[in-house]
């Protein structure tokens, strides 16, 4: 089947389901004009040196990519595969350069984590993608934060139960501006570091990734059919830690503008 075909199926495949939620034939077939129940929203990126957006399509984020804060973790990074979790798209939050963004603290949680990464953004995909051509599906980078409900996340995983509700919730993928590799290139070194109340807390260089961006992709390709709007969360650094209310959070990796939140 072709993809143009297999595009098609699936369109009116979804039609048919529609109708079948309405609880009624839809008239005239699957041809027919398609409404949704209420108006959709979709998280955007603003994209540097340009009015353009980038639309998100899925937020893919790699767990314990840094052996210290692997083992920081609680984990052995030499014997570890690459692990991946999901956060949904309306997790994005976004944090304009040169200013000090509001982060609302959540609830249910009191140990609330910062973790900075570096953001990968594709402007292509597909599958079983090679590493030497994983780097020509990333559009541009931003500078993030996965932010963690750690008691939450630790919780859940001491019952050996999915820890989603510790990472994917309301406003826990602050990001800035997307940078086109077209204008900085790929970004492979470099500081990476982040400050609460003007104190180091982490800090750490890009190369000192266990799996590096390339090979991210790679591996991600493996299980899913990666697509334009995926963006990539990288991993973070050792000495995650918490943060309250009236906190300042800044946030650094070279050739990125810095990031500041507040948490109120």
């Amino acid at each position: 089947m072709s993809e143009n075909n297999r595009r098609e199926v699936m369109k009116t495949g979804a039609a048919a389901a529609l109708g079948a939620l309405a609880g009624c034939a839809l008239p005239g077939g699957a041809n027919s004009e398609m409404k949704t129940l209420f108006p959709l929203t979709h998280a955007t990126i603003p994209v540097v040196g340009s009015n353009a957006q980038f639309p998100v399509r899925r937020i893919y984020c790699i767990g314990r990519n840094y052996a210290a804060h692997a083992r920081e973790m609680g984990s052995d990074p030499t014997r570890e595969p690459p692990f991946f979790f999901q956060k949904p798209t309306d997790a994005i939050q976004f944090v304009a350069p040169d200013s000090i963004t509001d982060h609302p603290y959540p609830t249910l949680t009191k140990n609330y984590h910062y973790e900075v990464e570096l953001v990968a953004a594709l402007h292509t995909g597909g599958r079983s993608i090679p590493i030497s051509k994983a780097l020509d599906c990333v559009y541009g980078y931003a500078l993030g934060l996965d932010m963690t409900r750690r008691d939450l996340q630790r919780g859940m995983g001491d019952q050996k139960k999915p820890w989603e509700i510790g990472k994917s919730f309301d406003r826990s993928a602050p990001i800035g501006p997307l940078h086109p590799t077209s204008q900085i290139g790929h970004i492979k070194d470099g500081a990476i570091w982040l400050k609460v109340n003007g104190t180091i807390k982490q800090t750490a260089n890009l190369n000192q990734m266990i799996w590096n961006v390339a090979e991210q992709i790679s591996q991600l390709s493996e299980a899913f059919e990666l697509m334009p709007g995926d963006i990539i969360y990288s991993g973070t650094p050792e000495n995650v830690g918490p943060v309250v209310k009236g906190d300042v959070i800044e946030c650094h990796i070279d050739k990125l503008p810095n990031l500041s939140v507040k948490i109120v």
